[in-house]
């Protein structure tokens, strides 16, 4: 198989997101040729009422932002540290039931991947992680119409796709997850919505 290119969004609020960036990660550490960009999302946006102010732009939903920044911050300075910590701040929310508006969480998920969480919050009181996470959550909208997570990026198609899987260590299935899912958006763009209407326990 050709070197596939392709971006994925995230939103560490969502369970989906998760198993795919479950298996995104488990892929790439296993060696698939794969160039992967990670696209930030925000859910709170997409939920804003209409006549309600931007979540960039609204002090009261600076929490909700904040593990999003974080992540965002670690893919850009200390990208070796970013799958752990990605994967560490996904585990957080939906295997610890922790919440990630909560700062001092955050900074746990920083320090037990060896990033220092007081670098990364300076890196964010700068403003520039904000401004990124807009950028890139608007271009996905704008460009891709995208609506949720996780959202596959690829030669000018855009998939939504829930995958009810995660790779448990499993590192073949994880490449052929994803593997399905890119080569499908490249080479069925006719088909729209395929879901089954069950779901196997």
């Amino acid at each position: 198989m050709t070197r596939l290119s392709f971006d994925v969004n995230w939103d560490y609020r969502c369970p989906f997101a998760r198993n795919a960036h479950e298996h995104l990660v488990a892929g790439l550490a296993d060696g698939a040729d794969w160039e992967v960009g990670f696209v930030p999302f925000s859910l709170s946006q997409v939920h804003v009422e209409e006549g309600e102010p931007a979540v960039w732009d609204d002090p009261g939903k600076a929490s909700h932002l904040i593990a999003m920044e974080a992540g965002i911050v670690v893919r850009d300075r200390h990208p070796e540290a970013f799958h752990d910590v990605h994967l560490g701040l996904f585990r957080a929310r939906h295997d610890e039931s922790k919440d990630l508006r909560d700062e001092a969480e955050v900074r746990r998920v920083l320090a037990d991947n060896g990033v220092d969480p007081d670098e990364v919050m300076a890196e964010i009181a700068d403003g520039w992680p904000l401004e990124t996470f807009r950028k890139a959550h608007e271009s996905s909208v704008n460009d891709h119409q995208a609506f949720g997570v996780p959202t596959f990026m690829v030669d000018g198609q855009a998939v939504f796709v829930r995958l009810t899987t995660r790779p448990e260590g499993n590192a073949e299935l994880a490449r052929a997850t994803i593997e399905h899912v890119v080569t499908l958006a490249q080479s069925r763009p006719e088909l729209n919505e395929f879901k089954h209407t069950t779901i196997r326990r």
